[in-house]
This record gives C-alpha cells, structure tokens and sequence, in this order.
C-alpha cells in the first residue's frame, strides 16, 4: 500500500464513529476488547454467583415444603411473591443493607431465581416413585442416604430443567444491575442506548444471548453425564 493510500484509509472514519455508528462493527470489538471482556467476564461472575446462591437457598426450602406439607404453600408463595417485586424497585430496596456492590445485584438475582428453582426441585422429588423410596428403605437405606443415592438422581432431570430456566433468566436479569454499576454487559447496553452508540449496543445484546445459550447447553452436558441412564430412553 502506498503512503498516499495509507493516509486516505487513516482519514477515513472507522465504522464506530459519529459520522458512520453502524450496527456492526468489527473495529470496535477489536479497539474495545478490554471493556467487553471485563463486561462479560462480570456477566459472567454475576450469573454463576447469584444461580450458586439461589440454589443453596432453594434447596432446603424444597426438601422443607416436602417434609412439612403445611409449610408448602407459605413457602411457593413467598418465593412466588418475591418475583412480582420490580427489579427496578428490588435492587434500590437492597442498597442501604448491601452497598453499590455486585452482591447487590447477586442477591437480587438470586431472589427471583428462586420462584423456578424451589418449584422445580420440589416436583423433582415428587417424581420419585413411591415403590422406589420403599425398596430403598427396605434395603436399609436411610434418610441422608436415600435423598443422596435414590431420589437426588431420579429428580435431577426434572431439577435441571428448573436450573435452566433459572440460569438462563439470570442472565437477562443481570443487565438490570446497571443501576448500581454492576451490570455487566448492561452497563454497555445502558451506555449503548444513552449515547446512541450502536455498535456498543448491538456488540453487548449480542454477547448477552451467546452467554445464555452457552451456559444452557453447559447445564444440558452437567446433565448428560450425571444421568446416563437417561441416555438409552431418549435415543
């Protein structure tokens, strides 16, 4: 390339900028590329933080409506309750106790994870035939080690359907951490939309579904190579 060519493809706007801003643009990931990773990554943490904690709340929960019929209905209604609550709303009502801090958007996140995730980890352990509980106890089995070696597996199908709703729906609800900063790749969707900015908004909303689709089918392998005995039934 000559020097004449060189300079005139120097003068020329990249695709990003305010005289062109297209949709797609390479450039830009390229130029930005700290920026995105460090979103994603955040995105990322968020997600895996916030489904973890989700779960370990969840989780007894379930195992306490199933021993405590009573309790059922208080406790899918709280869960129930606590997903009408607006993130917009929830996420302000968390800062005085949490902080400007990414918790604040894990805790948030895993509040409303827990609607599905309770709800699906109970009906898993009520797909659990009732003639397999009995032949296990008949074995000798216990109540630690029934619910470990028995029913965990035979409910987790119906588990990890729940955690994929979950996972995929934290996803999403992880750019409303904007709010506080903490928003991962919705802090360039916010920036993108404020500014206009095209191939920062374009770039993020993009990566927010590949994320979810990623993280979706990582759940669905977990699940292929937990429950083998699944395999023949499906093919």
């Amino acid at each position: 390339m000559t020097l004449l060519a060189q300079v005139a493809t120097a003068a020329q706007p990249s695709c990003y900028s305010r005289l062109t801003n297209e949709w797609f643009c390479g450039q830009y990931l390229h130029d930005r590329r700290a920026d995105i990773v460090d979103a994603t990554v955040q995105h990322l943490q968020i997600t895996v933080y916030a489904v973890a904690l989700g779960i370990a709340i969840a989780f007894p929960l379930a195992l306490l409506a199933r021993r405590l019929p009573r309790l059922e209905t208080t406790i899918l209604g709280a869960s129930t309750a606590l997903y009408t609550i607006p993130s917009l709303a929830l996420l302000p009502l968390l800062v005085p106790f949490t902080g400007l801090e990414m918790r604040t958007v894990v805790i948030g996140s895993a509040l409303y994870a827990l609607t599905i995730l309770v709800r699906s980890m109970l009906e898993g352990l009520r797909s659990v035939p009732d003639d397999v509980r009995e032949s296990a106890v008949g074995l000798g089995y216990g109540a630690s080690r029934l619910l470990l070696r028995v029913e965990l597996p035979l409910a987790l199908p119906v588990m990890m359907a729940g955690l994929r709703v979950a996972t995929v729906s934290t996803v999403a609800l992880t750019t409303v951490g904007t709010l506080v900063s903490y928003g991962g790749l919705g802090n360039l969707i916010s920036d993108g939309v404020f500014t206009n900015f095209r191939a920062e908004l374009m770039a993020a909303a993009v990566l927010c579904v590949v994320l979810a689709v990623v993280l979706d089918l990582l759940i669905v392998l977990v699940q292929w190579l937990l429950t083998p005995w699944t395999r023949g039934a499906q093919a």
